[in-house]
């Protein structure tokens, strides 16, 4: 079967994830964390709005180096962006061969992220991994190469490990 797209909901990903960048009083409390791994590099996006207060993290690993270091918000911001910016994107589904190494030619953000909005009965939240590609074309390859049971071919995805939005 054909890997399902998750173009659509990366999108609006973006959409809620700059939103909360740039006016985190829009929502009463949220937990966001994006773990994004690309060209042997890795940035880490990390905020908690809890009680009218919000306390970020940001940092990364240069490629080549071994320790990680704090870094610039705006650069965090922008490498997350970049990525949420791609043509089309595939989802892991958590299931797969447990401590293989990622695909190095593709990146790959691990996103983490409930939220409640001001004035909203309950949280939404959503874990998932990502993976980027330029277009439908070399997702559908990248797809026909995959181990079976590694990505996600049906949604909504639900699974202790990884779930869709809820």
């Amino acid at each position: 079967m054909s890997p399902a797209f998750y173009a659509d909901t990366i999108a609006d990903l973006r959409r809620l994830f700059t939103e909360i960048d740039r006016a985190p009083e829009t929502v009463q409390t949220c937990a966001l964390r994006f773990e994004l791994a690309a060209a042997d590099a890795l940035v880490v996006y990390e905020t908690t709005r809890r009680k009218g207060l919000t306390d970020s993290l940001f940092y990364g690993r240069p490629a080549g180096a071994e320790a990680q270091q704090t870094i610039p918000q705006v650069a965090a911001f922008a490498a997350i962006d970049r990525f949420l910016a791609l043509g089309q994107f595939l989802a892991l589904t958590g299931e797969g061969e447990a401590g293989k190494p990622l695909d190095k030619r593709y990146p790959h953000c691990a996103v983490s992220i409930t939220y409640r909005r001001k004035g909203q009965p309950k949280a939404r939240a959503m874990r998932m991994v990502f993976i980027g590609f330029n277009d439908d074309a070399d997702a559908l390859a990248y797809g026909e190469g995959a181990d079976d049971g590694a990505l996600v071919i049906r949604r909504p995805h639900v699974t202790a490990k990884a779930f869709e939005w809820m």
